[in-house]
C-alpha cells in the first residue's frame, strides 16, 4: 500500500513538473525555429520568460525575416520589444524595403517605429506615392477678386527624414501658403484662370518639403473657382464707414450749435431780469421820474396792441383769400 501511494506523488510530482516545464518553456516555438533553420536555445527561450519577453512576439518575426534573408539577431528583436516597439511591423517594413530595393537598416527602422509612425506604410508610401488634396485655399489678386484654389499634392515617404520630419498637416498649409502668394502676386485673377499652371510652378520651386517627412513630386491644381468681390466689398465697407464718421462730425458740430444758441439765450433772459433792477435804481437816484416810467408803459402797451392787431389782419386776410378761393 505504501509502495503505491508513493508512486502515484512520484507521478503527481512528475505531471506537475511536465506542466509547469511545458508552461513555461515554450518548446513549440523552439521547434518551429529549429525546423526553419534559427538557432535559439531553449535557454534563450528561458531566459525571455524571466525577462517578461512573450517568445512567440520575438521568434515568429525572427523565423519570417530569416526566410526573407534579413540578418537580424533575437537580441536585436529582444531589445526592439522591451523598448516598446512593434516587432512584426519593423520585420514587415524591412522585409518590404528588401523587395523594393529600398535601403532600410534595422536601426533606422526600429527608430522609426519607436517615433510613432508606421513604418510599413512609410515603405509602402515610398513605393507608391501618395496623393493628399487640399481644401478649397481663398486667394484675392491684385484686382480684388476672390478665387478659390484647390490643389493635389502627390508625395511620397522621406524614410532618412521620417523621424523628427513634419506631417502632412505641414505640408498643407505650406502648400496653400503658396497657392495665397502666388495669386496674390498676379495683377488680375484671369491671368490666373488663364493659367492654372502657373501656380503649380512657382509653388512647386518653393522647396516646402524641407524639413518635412515627405518629398513632394508634383502639385496639380484640380480645380479653380471665382468667388467674391474683395475689393469692391473693402470699398463699400470704407464709404459706410467715411459717411458714418462725417455724420458723426455733423452731429458734433449741430450739438455746439445748439448748445451755442442756448447759451446766448441765456445770456440774454439774464439781460432782460436786469432791467427792473436798473430801473429801480434809476427811480431811487432820482435819474428816472414817475411820469416817465408811465410813459414808458404806455409805449409798451401801444407796442403790443399794435402787434396784436397786425397779427388779428393777417387772419383775417388768410380767411378771406381762402373763401375766395373755395367760392
Amino acid at each position: 500500500m505504501d509502495s503505491i501511494v508513493g508512486i502515484s506523488i512520484l507521478a503527481s510530482v512528475i505531471i506537475i513538473f511536465l506542466i509547469l516545464f511545458f508552461t513555461f518553456v515554450p518548446l513549440g516555438l523552439w521547434i518551429s525555429a529549429a525546423a526553419a533553420g534559427v538557432k535559439v536555445g531553449i535557454l534563450n527561450l528561458i531566459g525571455m520568460r524571466l525577462r517578461r519577453v512573450s517568445p512567440s512576439r520575438i521568434i515568429l518575426p525572427l523565423i519570417k525575416s530569416t526566410k526573407a534573408g534579413l540578418q537580424i539577431s533575437v537580441n536585436q528583436l529582444e531589445a526592439h520589444y522591451l523598448a516598446g516597439g512593434n516587432v512584426d511591423t519593423v520585420v514587415d517594413a524591412l522585409i518590404a524595403a528588401q523587395r523594393a530595393d529600398i535601403e532600410l537598416l534595422f536601426e533606422k527602422a526600429a527608430a522609426i517605429d519607436l517615433a510613432g509612425r508606421d513604418v510599413l506604410e512609410a515603405v509602402k508610401m515610398s513605393v507608391n506615392p501618395k496623393v493628399i488634396e487640399t481644401p478649397n485655399v481663398s486667394a484675392v489678386s491684385k484686382d480684388g477678386i476672390e478665387l478659390l484654389v484647390k490643389a493635389r499634392v502627390t508625395v511620397r515617404a522621406n524614410l532618412e527624414r521620417l523621424v523628427g520630419g513634419a506631417g502632412e498637416a505641414t505640408v498643407l498649409a505650406r502648400v496653400g501658403e503658396g497657392i495665397v502668394t502666388t495669386v496674390g502676386s498676379a495683377s488680375a485673377h484671369k491671368e490666373v484662370l488663364e493659367n492654372p499652371d502657373l501656380i503649380s510652378r512657382v509653388v512647386l520651386s518653393k522647396g516646402l518639403d524641407a524639413g518635412t517627412a515627405f518629398e513632394i513630386l508634383s502639385i496639380d491644381i484640380a480645380d479653380v473657382d471665382v468667388g467674391r468681390n474683395i475689393g469692391a466689398q473693402l470699398q463699400t465697407l470704407q464709404a459706410e464707414a467715411d459717411k458714418n464718421i462725417a455724420q458723426a462730425k455733423a452731429e458734433e458740430r449741430r450739438a455746439m450749435a445748439v448748445a451755442r444758441e442756448q447759451e446766448m439765450r441765456a445770456a440774454v433772459v439774464e439781460a432782460e431780469a436786469e432791467v427792473p433792477r436798473a430801473m429801480a435804481d434809476a427811480l431811487r437816484q432820482g435819474k428816472l421820474g414817475i411820469m416817465d416810467y408811465y410813459d414808458m408803459q404806455n409805449v409798451v402797451a401801444d407796442t403790443n396792441m399794435r402787434n396784436s392787431i397786425s397779427k388779428s389782419d393777417g387772419g383775417s386776410e388768410i380767411n378771406s383769400s381762402n373763401d375766395k378761393r373755395d367760392n
